[in-house]
């Protein structure tokens, strides 16, 4: 898969991390039509949601607004600028800046196959990908706005009026803004990975290093404790030790359930598309997929909430390199990515 999906399909240049990321282009889905997409091998069946009838408006919809900067106060930044589809819909940015570069606490998190999620964001804090599609427009480190801003301005433009009645007998509320976006990202899906075709037979998809990888993930590794089903999360929430002792300290899950035990708790990412989503954990603070594997054979950090899965798992150099191929490995085939070129008749790619 390619690292320059955005590249290809806007025409913009893809900045190195640290530095302020452009929106992507609106165009960034127009060759997908969403409301026909099939369920990547490898996922967990998909089950539709609502009026199956508007489901292609709806998507449609969601995917307009997901890339339009105006949900954002000053009209500068969009729900892509955090989640971009070269990035699995994350970041190379560890805190990337909302409206006026403001950083934020946590790295943005993939959203791909998130409606097979249980809740959303790092602490849990949304049960459902409407509820979480609202809450950075009011953000001060997101979009800065207003719920009831965003409605009126799509109230005072004629194309998002059209495309509200078309979706939705009600046209343009509040539950409607979040469903549309909803509908979107759940169209946000990843499969097919050289992982998948293994499991499936196709015996000759992986190479000796990814097979042992395999292998260490199932066995030695033990990483499929926490990261596990086909959608390689557990969905649940546990304390590895990252960041811990730094200030301020982020208390994750507890700042939701006031639970003493949900200390320093963040939710288990899926380890789909793991390739395309550096830098690393909830804090952005580990840059590769090596210094990850590193970090968890070293048992994370100590602290008095660690999990109790989090041990040393004494992997050697080699086993070390042979989990990252796995992980590599798991990067799937993805809607979003710019179709293939179809070479002209007579265009062999050879020199004259």
């Amino acid at each position: 898969v390619s690292m320059n999906g955005i590249g290809a399909m806007s025409g913009q240049q893809v900045d190195a991390p640290g530095n302020s990321l452009p929106t992507p282009a609106p165009d960034s889905f127009d060759h997908v039509d969403l409301a026909t997409l099939t369920t990547p091998l490898g996922l967990p069946a998909i089950e539709p949601i609502g009026d199956e009838r508007r489901w292609r408006e709806r998507t449609h919809l969601g995917r307009k607004l997901f890339f339009d900067p105006i949900l954002s106060s000053d009209h500068s930044t969009s729900c892509a600028t955090c989640h971009q589809p070269a990035f699995a819909f994350s970041t190379p940015e560890a805190k990337p800046g909302g409206v006026q570069d403001r950083k934020g606490r946590r790295h943005p998190p993939s959203l791909i196959n998130r409606q097979f999620g249980k809740s959303q964001f790092w602490d849990g804090r949304a049960e459902t990908l409407e509820e979480q599609a609202l809450q950075p427009i009011e953000s001060p480190q997101e979009l800065d706005n207003k719920v009831e801003k965003v409605l009126a301005d799509l109230q005072n433009d004629p194309t998002y009026r059209e495309l509200f009645a078309a979706a939705f007998d009600d046209g343009i509320t509040r539950e409607n803004l979040g469903s549309a976006i909803a509908y979107f990202e759940r169209a946000i899906l990843s499969g097919n990975s050289k992982i998948d075709q293994f499991v499936t037979a196709e015996l000759s998809s992986l190479t000796k290093s990814e097979r042992q990888g395999l292998w260490l993930y199932e066995s030695k590794g033990g990483c499929w404790k926490c990261h596990s089903g086909k959608t390689y999360t557990d969905e649940s929430f546990h304390n590895t030790g990252v960041s811990w002792g730094r200030e301020p300290l982020d208390l994750g899950r507890f700042e939701v359930t006031k639970n003493d035990e949900h200390k320093g708790q963040f939710k288990t990412p899926t380890l789909r598309d793991v390739e395309l989503t550096a830098p690393y954990m909830h804090d952005g603070s580990i840059n590769t997929l090596r210094e990850v594997v590193e970090f968890y054979n070293q048992g994370g950090v100590a602290n008095p909430h660690l999990d109790a899965h989090i041990k040393p798992l004494e992997l050697t150099e080699q086993e070390i390199d042979d989990l990252v191929a796995f992980l590599k490995a798991l990067t799937g085939q993805h809607a979003w990515d710019p179709p293939a070129e179809t070479p002209t008749a007579g265009d062999s790619g050879d020199e004259p």
